[in-house]
């Protein structure tokens, strides 16, 4: 007893290290790719029984396979996408975790198991990634023995899930806000580039602002083009002449 005791703090003291390496990361420098790659490595060392790791993101409906320990649980996760059903595409709609003895499913996915018993996959657990209603996943973990996971191994894995989470909100959240800032930049390079062609244009022809601008528009709808391309162009020209 005393044993098994010591066996699991050990355990979930790795987990604790794992975790704490995972958020350093984030910490650092905000490197996606590497991270959820980490965590691939990281879960099939902690959790009992497991022999292969892949993460599954859906995007837009679409699923795809974007870290793994081994290119044959890509292969699998690539086949339950073909097949559009099975243990990890099942965890990323219902948002709750999927563990299975893969003999014992085969009523329910009958390619799935056709599938796992050509690679060797005896058992499977995947645990769900919501990370927004417009994206959502799972961390899938492969058994070659036929143990199908313990309670406890889907626990350490919920874990891990929720560190992934973190990192991909974090992740749509700073790259949204640079879109943003990108949008803006681009908004104001464009307000410049008119006021200076306006500009030109009222001191050329001793009009108002508001004459100025209305003839950049009719350059603009003349020539079926932006607005703020005309007033690029003629700013480029007025400084070539």
């Amino acid at each position: 007893m005393t044993g098994g005791h010591e066996q699991l703090t050990a355990r979930l003291d790795e987990v604790t290290v794992a975790m704490e390496s995972l958020t350093a990361m984030l910490d650092t420098e905000l490197d996606l790719g590497q991270m959820l790659q980490a965590v691939c490595d990281h879960v099939v060392q902690v959790v009992p029984g497991a022999d292969m790791a892949s993460i599954t993101l859906v995007r837009e409906g679409v699923p795809e396979t974007v870290a793994s320990t081994d290119q044959r649980a890509v292969n699998f996760d690539r086949e339950q996408y073909r097949i559009g059903d099975g243990p990890c595409l099942r965890a990323a709609e219902t948002g709750q975790p999927v563990r299975v003895g893969v003999g014992a499913v085969g009523d329910l996915w009958p390619q799935f198991v056709s599938s796992a018993e050509q690679l060797g996959v005896a058992s499977f657990l995947a645990a769900p990634l919501t990370v927004d209603e417009d994206m959502s996943g799972a961390v899938n973990l492969f058994g070659f023995g036929e143990h199908g996971f313990s309670e406890l191994g889907t626990k350490i894995l919920e874990l891990y899930t929720a560190t992934v989470v973190f990192g991909l909100r974090s992740a749509r959240r700073y790259f949204a806000a640079r879109e943003l800032v990108d949008q803006l930049n681009r908004a104001l390079e464009t307000r410049a580039v008119i006021d200076q062609a306006k500009g030109i244009l009222m001191a050329a022809h001793r009009i108002t602002a508001e004459e100025a601008f209305q003839r950049l528009v009719k350059r603009s709808q003349d020539g079926n083009r932006k607005l703020h391309e005309v007033a690029a162009e003629f700013v480029a020209a007025v400084a070539t002449t």
